[in-house]
Parts: C-alpha cells; sequence; structure tokens
C-alpha cells in the first residue's frame, strides 16, 4: 500500500504535468545550490524548476498521460514545468547549460508532444511569441495598406482612362470639321 506522502507527492506531480504546457527534464549532478537559484531565476517567471523522485515523478507522468518520458528517468533529475512562453524558458535552460556544463537537458514534452534534447535546444532558437505576433501584426498590416492600395488604385485609373478618351475624342471631332479658310488679303 502507497504511503499517503508518497501518494500526495504523485498527486502533485501529476497537476503539475497537466496545468503545464511543456515540461523539461534535466539532470543537475554537479550543480551548486546557489546555481540551482541562479537557474531557477533564468528560467523565468512562468516556469517552476523542481528536484524530483524518478518513480514518483515516472507514475505521476503516466498518471498526466505522458507514457514518452519513462527512459528519461535516469540518474538525478530535475523538471522544469513551463505554464507559459516555453520558448524563454528553453533560452533560460540553453544558456544556463552553455554557462554550466553539469546541466544536461535530457528532453521534455510540449503539449503532449515528447521532444528531444535537440529540439528543445532548437525550440530556444525561435523568437518569443510576442515578437512573433508583433511580425505577425507587421505583416498582415503591410498586406492591409497594399491592398488598400490596389483598392484606390483602380477607380483613379478608371478616371484616368475616361478622361483620356474624352480628349481623344474631342481631337477627333475637332479634326471632322474642317477649320474655316481665311482669305489672303493680297
Amino acid at each position: 500500500m502507497a504511503r499517503p506522502d508518497k501518494a500526495a507527492a504523485v498527486a502533485e506531480l501529476t497537476d503539475k504535468f497537466r496545468s503545464s504546457n511543456a515540461a523539461v527534464l534535466t539532470e543537475y549532478r554537479g550543480l551548486t545550490v546557489a546555481q540551482l537559484k541562479e537557474l531557477r531565476r533564468s528560467l523565468g517567471e512562468n516556469a517552476q524548476y523542481a528536484v524530483v523522485k524518478n518513480t514518483l515523478t515516472k507514475i505521476a507522468a503516466n498518471e498526466a498521460g505522458i507514457n514518452t518520458l519513462d527512459d528519461l528517468f535516469a540518474g538525478p533529475t530535475a523538471v522544469a514545468f513551463v505554464t507559459g512562453d516555453p520558448v524563454e524558458s528553453a533560452k533560460g535552460l540553453r544558456d544556463f547549460a552553455k554557462d554550466n556544463p553539469n546541466l544536461i537537458i535530457k528532453g521534455g514534452v510540449l503539449d503532449g508532444k515528447a521532444l528531444s534534447a535537440d529540439e528543445i535546444k532548437k525550440l530556444a532558437d525561435l523568437e518569443s511569441r510576442e515578437v512573433l505576433l508583433s511580425k505577425l501584426a507587421g505583416a498582415m498590416k503591410g498586406k492591409q495598406s497594399q491592398a488598400a492600395s490596389l483598392f484606390q488604385a483602380l477607380p483613379s485609373k478608371f478616371v484616368r482612362t475616361a478622361e483620356a478618351l474624352r480628349v481623344k475624342k474631342e481631337e477627333q471631332d475637332g479634326a471632322g470639321t474642317p477649320a474655316p479658310v481665311e482669305a489672303d488679303s493680297e
């Protein structure tokens, strides 16, 4: 029979897996407490970094419907539970791992899809959600101004063509009637 404290820990981890957008598993062997504190700060405010017990975390992940992480629960493991922008947290992990080679990114899960360590590093190379949204808004604004120019060009082109036809018709009408000839007064 499971002990109540372990059952509570599994329930808490299960809730964290279910409520987070992403979870990244890391190995922290060799990091000091001060370095772990610095790592927690670098992840941003939308992520929690917790040192976990492999067996309990594996049970919690399976209860949350995540079966793809089972192979990663070996050695000392810590999990970054991301509730906000996963790119920001992935950048924090990548940058910290560059400065501290003892931190090893094992893999993770993003919206139910398993990610390898390389995929997490590629995720970190993306621009943040806000930057991508602003680029999208800029592109859409540009397309709207192009459409407005196009819609404005059609009527003005029509008016110029109609005016050119009117002038041409007046010239033809003027050429069709002979001009009065003036007699020489010699």
